[in-house]
This record gives structure tokens, C-alpha cells and sequence, in this order.
């Protein structure tokens, strides 16, 4: 039995509509006078990159921008922003800008601009071996979270698998959240990215307990304590409320701060008490297709909530109250059912996919996605309920 917890955070987040303008104040900080700005395509094509650099323009910043970055991006990908950058060795400060993909493009360039090597050297957990390259990260999507999480998910393309390096060093130095610069995130965008932040806050909400997780050293993914559990609680009642509406309201300014609020929350609970079988499930899965990583997440969370309701009643219970289900405008008869009823709807009523099949798996495929699940132990341990390789295939036959 484990004893301790410990909470670790991004030391500073700021959050409000018009963050933005606090950039200047932050670089200066840092005692900045060059940016290195990692983005992508489509933040160039929305003309957020544009305002952003506005900003650090009208304070005289240097600034050189990369702006490839690409969804899930391979390790190919990761080398040639490296080499970009070691192209402009007088940077002082990264600013990842985008989604996910480009934050974690962003912290794996500040990890290697650090520290040098190859993104294979700091695989898997706690091998970073110090402090990363100052970076802020300025999300334009609500849903990974990287803008506070200790992860950063790369695309192994040569094994087919996505694989995360995590580390507490990850951590960027200062998240900036600005609400107005989610407005006009496509609907589909939005509706993948906000499903996997609501995975992720299911995932460390219902986590087996910290004193419970077989491991007796120390680990980046503790399990659930008190801090996750309110973190991530609060974090379920932002998304579930709020996203539907951002996805088919795209300039809701209170639907998009609500949900860009819950993905931050949730992915300070995840970053500290883990994901689990859900996640664990969707690395093997990613590398085979090229759905998004949040379509995954979400395509799986209803199956694997019933899996794990048999050791999460208590706290599945508590998603019922939130969600309204018990009693509530959304009664349903089966409450001990109704929180993965309701996710499977939310899925379907955002318009993505509940079926394996439609992505693009084939149903050979599902006993070597549980093979390669079921080794992906820092994940698999934090599961409430111990899976066994003949459990996850009929979860993935139910889910096909």
C-alpha cells in the first residue's frame, strides 16, 4: 500500500478572455527578446497566429515562427522542428500555440534544445533528467490539456504505436488560456478535442486510489486523490454542460471559456492521477488509423465505463448526479448504466463515430491491440479494475 500523494502543477496558469495581451508581461520574466513560436497550418489559415504575433510585435520581440506542426506528430516530424530551431540558437523562450499536437511538438523541441538526443531516449516515464527550455503554451483547442500536463504523445511510426514521455519536467512553464482565440475552432475539432477532455476527466476521476497502485517507486501517475477527484469532477460538469453547445454553437463565448475551463482542470487531475484503460487502449488503436487521438478516446470511454462500472459504483454514481440522470432532466431507469448511456450519447449527438469498425480497424486486429495494451503498464495499473487480455477483447469485440 502507497502512503503519500503528491500534487505537481504548470507554476503559473492564466485564464480569461483577452489573456492574451499578458504575453508581453510574461516574457518579460524570462527577460526574453527572442521567440521561438511552434504552431500549425491551420492556426496560420484561422489568422490566430497573426494576432498573437501582433502582440509580441507591438513589443518588439523577435520572433521566428515554425509552422508544420502536425496532427499526432511522428518522430520524423518532432526531428525536423528540432532542427528548425537548433537553426535559431539565440532563442530565450518556446511558445507552443495550437492543440495538443503542437504543445507537445513544442515540449519535446524544448526537452531536446535542453538536453539533445532523440525523442526514443526519454520514452515512457521519468526520463527526462532536468528542467526542459523556458515555454509557454497558449492552447486554442479545449481538450488535451498538454498546456499543464507532464505528457507528450508522439507518433512511433515504425512500431505503430503511439507512445507518451512523461516527466513532471515536461510541465510548461506558463499556460495562457484565452477563450476568444478558441472561437472558430471547426466543429469537429472541437467536438474530438472536447470528448478526450472529458476522457480524460472520467479516466482520473474513477483512477484506482493512490494507496492501491502496485508500485513501489516513485511514478508520475499516482492514482486518484482527494485534489484529482474534485479537480476532475468539476471538470465532467464543465464539459458535459458546455459541449455539445460548442460544437454546434462555435461562437458561444461562454460554452467555449466553460469548456477551455474543464479541459485545464481535467488535465491537472490527469496529469497527476493518470489515465487508464481507456487511453491505454487508444495508443495501439492510433497507430493503426488516423483518426484523431480524442475520436479514440471518445469512441471508447462508454464501453470501458461499463467495464470498470462493477469497481467504480460509488463514483460512476456521482457522474449520474452530475450528468442529472438520477432524478434529474435526464432520468433514466438504470442509473448504475445511465453515466456511459448518457457519454455514448453525447458521442453520437457531437457526431462522431461509436464503432471500431467505422475507423478503420479490422476486426483481426483486435487480439494484437490487446497485447500491446496490456504492456502499456503505467496506464494499465491505474485501471479500478484489473484487465486480463480475454477481458479486453471482448471489450473491443462489444465496442467493433
Amino acid at each position: 500500500m502507497r502512503n503519500t500523494w503528491e500534487y505537481f502543477s504548470t507554476k503559473n496558469i492564466i485564464f480569461g478572455n483577452g489573456a492574451i495581451q499578458k504575453i508581453d508581461g510574461i516574457l518579460r520574466r524570462f527577460n526574453a527578446k527572442n521567440v521561438f513560436i511552434i504552431t500549425d497550418q491551420g492556426i496560420v489559415q484561422t489568422g490566430i497566429l497573426e494576432k498573437v504575433l501582433q502582440y509580441l510585435k507591438l513589443h518588439r520581440y523577435q520572433c521566428v515562427v515554425y509552422d508544420q506542426a502536425t496532427p499526432e506528430p511522428p518522430i520524423s516530424s518532432v526531428m525536423e522542428a528540432y532542427d528548425f530551431a537548433q537553426g535559431e540558437n539565440n532563442t530565450d523562450v518556446i511558445i507552443g500555440l495550437g492543440g495538443g499536437s503542437s504543445i507537445d511538438l513544442a515540449k519535446v523541441v524544448a526537452l531536446l534544445m535542453e538536453h539533445g538526443g532523440h525523442p526514443r531516449n526519454y520514452f515512457e516515464e521519468g526520463n527526462v533528467p532536468g528542467p526542459i527550455a523556458p515555454l509557454i503554451a497558449i492552447p486554442t483547442t479545449a481538450g488535451t490539456g498538454s498546456e499543464v500536463t507532464s505528457v507528450a504523445v508522439v507518433n512511433d511510426t515504425d512500431n505503430d504505436l503511439k507512445v507518451g514521455i512523461s516527466d513532471n519536467y515536461l510541465r510548461p512553464a506558463v499556460a495562457l488560456l484565452d477563450p476568444k482565440l478558441t472561437i472558430g475552432l471547426p466543429p469537429y475539432v472541437t467536438a474530438c478535442s472536447g470528448i478526450d477532455a472529458l476522457s480524460h476527466a472520467i479516466e482520473s476521476y474513477t483512477a484506482l486510489e493512490y494507496k492501491h497502485i502496485k508500485a513501489s517507486e516513485d511514478i508520475l501517475f499516482q492514482g486518484s486523490f482527494p485534489i484529482t477527484d474534485a479537480l476532475a469532477l468539476k471538470a465532467i460538469e464543465l464539459i458535459y454542460e458546455n459541449l455539445v453547445l460548442a460544437v454546434h454553437q462555435g461562437s458561444n463565448l461562454e460554452a467555449r471559456a466553460s469548456m477551455l475551463a474543464g479541459s485545464v482542470l481535467a488535465g491537472m487531475a490527469f496529469s497527476n492521477a493518470g489515465n487508464a484503460l481507456g487511453h491505454a487502449l487508444a495508443y495501439p488503436i492510433g497507430g493503426k488509423v488516423k483518426s484523431p487521438h480524442g475520436e479514440i478516446t471518445g469512441l471508447l470511454l462508454p464501453y470501458v465505463m461499463r467495464y470498470n462500472l462493477s469497481t467504480s459504483k460509488n463514483k460512476m454514481t456521482k457522474i449520474a448526479q452530475v450528468f442529472e440522470l438520477n432524478g434529474g432532466k435526464h432520468a433514466a431507469k438504470d442509473v448504475e448504466l445511465s453515466p456511459a448511456d448518457a457519454v455514448q450519447q453525447l458521442v453520437k449527438d457531437i457526431g462522431l463515430p461509436t464503432k471500431l469498425s467505422t475507423i478503420g480497424i479490422k476486426e483481426e486486429e483486435l487480439q494484437e491491440i490487446s497485447n500491446k495494451t496490456l504492456h502499456i503498464e503505467r496506464l494499465i495499473r491505474n485501471n479500478p479494475r484489473n484487465p486480463r487480455e480475454e477481458d479486453l477483447v471482448a471489450l473491443l469485440k462489444r465496442a467493433y
